[in-house]
């Protein structure tokens, strides 16, 4: 059987640590399959993984020191600055040198790398007898500085994987001249409930890491208004992140603390019995890659609000018919939709049907079959 092996920065929480279990699942009937991870971030994976699966660890007892770093730099300790600093350029000297080693003495049949520093030591280290295959989860989101990394770091690869139709155009124009197909390949979703939601009940939805870019600061501001005239519509958020300090902070000074649930970060099983009670999926990302949480919730008969900046959303939604796309992030017109919706049980039924209806070509089966595709070239 042949071997494939997928690189990852390490196994906690995250939309691409979630990729990879997901992958590694989904090949691990056809191929022998190990993950390459390079901090241990916990005893075991945050997210489930085949026991068939191999894992093996590059380091044990280093970890990223970012979020120690930042801290020293607001709170101006210049001393801890200083040893965050150093600790951080031995990390990183640390981790050049363990994938480095492993993509060199790998004996696996193909290498797939889940980040631009890992496309750059694949396509420069890795075995010529290998198929080496990079794997793109982020959007540049008009950053040419960054898409112009990405296409450095991807030039001596044989594949690049986008999770996003309109990225692949992209790199494609930007790859023309190297030996690098660019593939789009959607993410998986685990499975799709047997049944829809029944969208009775008043709760409004959203599931996501809590950081800026996922916009639900404004998600908070947009109910507090919602919520004068539908007092008795709830949200739950689920996820955790740096955010949740501010977003606590804004629950208590505006008393809505009886309105909003703040649930943290939960596995697969208590986010699938949250959105079977749910009426209304609301995404206020300022930028999406793809969304895979927008699939979810679409799986389970949910109509989705998003806004237009979260480009992945654009690739999904079908503005009116299995959700809706709201411009320019209008405040208002997300408002007026979410209120519309709540009324109107018959249009959430109807919209939610179409959004299940739509989501068959992120099933696992669909999805397998072509990496299968990509892994027999």
């Amino acid at each position: 059987m042949k071997k494939i092996a997928i690189l990852s920065l390490h196994l906690g929480y995250g939309g691409i640590e979630k990729s990879v279990a997901t992958l590694a699942n989904i090949l691990v009937n056809n191929y022998d399959v190990e993950i390459i991870s390079t901090y241990k971030l916990y005893d075991k994976p945050v997210f489930d993984i085949d026991e068939r699966v191999k894992i093996k660890y590059l380091t044990k007892n280093f970890l990223p020191n970012k979020r120690e770093f930042r801290e020293a730099l607001r709170n101006r300790h210049f001393i801890s600055m200083l040893k965050e600093g150093i600790r951080g350029l031995k990390g990183l000297r640390i981790r050049r040198k363990v994938n480095i080693d492993y993509i060199k003495s790998s004996d696996a049949d193909a290498i797939i790398a889940t980040r631009d520093i890992f496309d750059k030591w694949l396509g420069d280290y890795g075995k010529k007898n290998i198929v080496k295959i990079g794997w793109e989860h982020n959007h540049y989101h008009d950053d040419l500085a960054y898409a112009n990394k990405i296409v450095r770091c991807c030039w001596k690869l044989d594949y690049l994987v986008l999770v996003s139709a309109n990225l692949k155009k992209f790199y494609r124009r930007e790859l023309i001249k190297s030996k690098c197909k660019c593939c789009f390949i959607p993410n998986a979703i685990d499975e799709v409930p047997s049944r829809m939601a029944a969208l009775k009940e008043k709760r409004l939805i959203s599931v996501g890491r809590l950081s800026s870019e996922k916009g639900y600061i404004d998600l908070l501001k947009m109910y507090t208004i919602i919520s004068k005239k539908h007092e008795d519509w709830h949200l739950d958020i689920i996820g955790d992140g740096d955010e949740r300090e501010r977003l606590e902070n804004y629950i208590e000074r505006h008393n809505l603390e009886k309105r909003v649930t703040l649930h943290g970060f939960k596995d697969k099983e208590y986010i699938n019995q949250m959105l079977k009670k749910s009426s209304i999926y609301l995404m206020t990302s300022h930028t999406e890659s793809f969304g895979i949480v927008l699939i979810e919730a679409m799986s389970h008969g949910l109509p989705c609000i998003a806004f237009s900046s979260a480009e992945g959303a654009r690739e999904i939604i079908k503005s009116g018919k299995n959700g809706y796309l709201i411009k320019n992030r209008s405040y208002k017109a997300f408002i007026k939709k979410v209120e519309d919706l709540m009324k109107d049980r018959d249009t959430r039924v109807s919209i939610g049907k179409e959004s299940r209806n739509s989501i068959k070509k992120y099933t696992k089966d669909v999805v397998k079959e072509e990496w299968l595709d990509l892994l027999r070239m």
